[in-house]
């Protein structure tokens, strides 16, 4: 499917601690500020950390809610805080602040990049492509961050787009290839462990392409998963055991101040945030220091180690806060081994890369080494793996879709091309009864009052099967063809579109419980005339009544977290793209052809109206053939079905 080249590719990469943007600006405080009791922020990003908003103390400070968007994730929070006050009080607040934070992102983007255009802002082609964590799942979570963006501005003008890309791990994984690509051989595995404020993503690719003119690919070898892991994490322990010592201290010589205020800004402090950072590397000191925020420069309490207003804080402290982390990061890494080797047992693991901010750490970089690097592992499959880190790992993620949608512009194919489906997903058809065929037997039937003939009804063509590898850079292909009878001016018909969560070889032939219809994807022939369409039966031998033959496409284009439908007749696109989220895995392209449709060359596929319309009216009638499937040698599947009249 041609579309028109964009001006610019705005990659978002919303973080719990930073945000970052590519093209060329520097990761954005994930921060608002709102005066007490006020529906409207004062402040966001860079503007927050100024002194005049950080010493405010009628204002508020909503940080960190990333991992929010998630309701999962919210009401599990909600039911271990300590302080009912200290976490959102619903998902709509949560969207509140997304939604308010995007609409600021959204002006200071524009403000910035709006020079870079040779035309207007507004008549630009723009794609904003936006990163998603792993755990997100489609339904809900996606799908209400999609709709905060739309809102917040992102999409608004026509030849604007607003996209969901790849996932942070994926992301990073490209950018860590198109960045360093001499470091991989031909068919290494690598597992790319993206550790942000928040959230931890996983991600096991094999390298490809690596010589001979070739784009380097990516082909994922598991599905892609991660956990609520992160620096957002460190900082929160931090928080609470500074708030306990300050307690202990005020039990014995009053502070004076407001304890919980206090440690929150000794968290936010240049000094904790660079004692952390550094942690590990060879220079640190065996102390540093923090300011306590009020505090009198004469208090002095040895026994809580608060000299002269400061909070003394032996460095290794930190080690404690860090490892609470670390387990779980060895628990995803160890996992991800396990399924490897589970998967290709013969096949060594050559690299584990690492990026974001807490992959960036010393100590978190040392800890892996030791675990993994340098034949230290226990696993047979990473006897001589190498730890690396990637180049920018703030903004690893956002350079990673950008630079997967510029390898898709510029040679139609995407650095990670293949996926496979979590669900199953089907067209609801009927099919010319065969009362030879044994799947017939006792099925539901019914004579068609067009052509006079018995169909199975609910008879269920699934065009995407749980677990098997279709091709991101090529569509699905359907070709239809419907009959409406003569003098019959409706010309809007329904798909019915299905899902399963069966495995795909337990899937039912005909609609039943373990199936549920997810949606009609509307095919509107209204505003092509009639004279377009074939009239059959209009010689006066014909014996059957006169109706028009509507041959036609859909293309079913696949997405990250969406599929996407849209309407093609006489090789023009009639619809707007009509999006249902999805969940995806990983998967490689297929070394051969999937099995084709349910039918075979004696059964005739038609498509069924599922919104309570006479059959006389709404009719599919198409054939259901072997699907073509072309391998080249970039191993493109076409994903074609063709279909003829019978």
């Amino acid at each position: 499917m041609d579309e028109p080249r964009p001006d610019l590719i705005i990659a978002i990469d919303f973080g719990m601690t930073c945000t970052g943007v590519a093209y060329a600006n520097p990761s954005v405080p994930t921060i608002l500020v709102y005066p007490t009791n006020q529906l409207t922020p004062s402040s966001w990003g860079f503007q927050s950390e100024t002194d005049t908003e950080r010493q405010a103390e009628n204002k508020e400070h909503q940080e960190w809610f990333k991992t929010y968007l998630d309701e999962d994730r919210l009401r599990e929070v909600q039911m271990i805080a300590k302080d009912p006050s200290d976490v959102p009080s619903s998902i709509e607040v949560v969207e509140r602040w997304y939604h308010d934070y995007f609409v600021f992102l959204y002006q200071y983007v524009e403000s910035k990049l709006q020079m870079e255009l040779p035309s207007r802002w507004e008549d630009a082609r723009i794609e904003f492509i936006f990163s998603v964590p792993t755990t997100w799942k489609p339904h809900p979570t996606v799908e209400r961050f999609r709709s905060i963006t739309e809102r917040a501005g992102f999409g608004r003008y026509p030849n604007h787009k607003s996209i969901i890309g790849l996932t942070e791990a994926e992301a990073a994984a490209v950018h860590m290839s198109r960045e360093s690509p001499a470091i991989f051989k031909e068919n290494d595995i690598l597992i790319v462990c993206d550790a942000g404020g928040g959230t931890t993503d996983l991600s096991a690719l094999r390298v490809q392409g690596t010589g001979g003119g070739r784009s380097l690919t990516l082909q994922q070898l598991d599905v892609v998963f991660g956990a609520n892991l992160g620096s957002a994490q460190i900082d929160h322990a931090f928080e609470l055991s500074v708030q306990e010592r300050l307690e202990t201290a005020n039990r014995v010589i009053p502070l004076g101040i407001e304890i919980e205020d206090a440690a929150w800004e000794m968290m936010k402090s240049k000094e904790y945030q660079n004692a952390k950072c550094d942690y590990g590397s060879p220079d640190d000191t065996d102390f540093f220091s923090v300011a306590v925020p009020k505090l009198s420069k004469s208090y002095r309490l040895e026994s809580s180690g608060i000299l002269d207003g400061e909070l003394r804080i032996r460095r290794d402290e930190l080690q404690a806060l860090f490892d609470i982390q670390i387990v779980k990061l060895f628990e995803l890494i160890d996992k991800q081994l396990q399924r490897i080797q589970s998967k290709l047992p013969s096949e060594q693991v050559a690299h584990l890369v690492l990026s974001g901010g807490l992959g960036n750490s010393a100590y978190i970089q040392k800890r892996l080494r030791a675990r993994y690097a340098f034949g230290a592992s226990s696993f047979h499959n990473a006897t001589n793996l190498q730890v690396r880190v990637a180049p920018d790992p703030q903004l690893v993620v956002c350079k990673g879709i950008v630079a997967d949608r510029l390898q898709k512009l510029r040679g139609g194919q995407s650095v990670l091309g293949w996926r496979c489906c979590r669900a199953s997903y089907g067209t609801i058809c009927k099919v010319l009864y065969n009362p030879n065929n044994s799947l017939h037997f006792g099925q539901k039937t019914h004579r068609d009052a067009v052509d006079g003939k018995v169909y199975v009804s609910d008879v269920v063509d699934w065009f995407i099967k749980q677990g098997e590898p279709v091709s991101v850079d090529y569509p699905i292909v359907r070709t239809f063809t419907r009959k409406i009878t003569y003098g019959n001016p409706y010309r809007v018909f329904p798909v019915g579109v299905v899902v399963s969560h069966l495995d795909k070889d337990l899937l039912p032939y005909t609609m039943n419980q373990n199936c549920s219809t997810l949606c009609n994807v509307q095919s509107d022939f209204s505003t092509v005339e009639l004279s377009r369409f074939k009239l059959k039966n209009r010689h006066f031998w014909n014996m059957g009544e006169k109706y028009y033959r509507v041959d036609y496409l859909i293309k079913v284009a696949l997405g990250p977290a969406d599929i996407r439908f849209e309407l093609w007749f006489n090789g023009q696109k009639l619809s707007k793209d009509e999006p249902i989220r999805v969940e995806w895995q990983a998967a490689t392209a297929p070394t051969s052809p999937p099995p084709g449709p349910i039918v075979n060359a004696n059964n005739t596929l038609h498509m069924q109206q599922q919104v309570g319309m006479s059959p006389g009216h709404q009719n599919w009638d198409v054939k259901g053939q072997n699907q073509n499937f072309d391998y080249n040698q970039n191993q493109v599947a076409r994903n074609r079905s063709s279909y003829a009249v019978y």
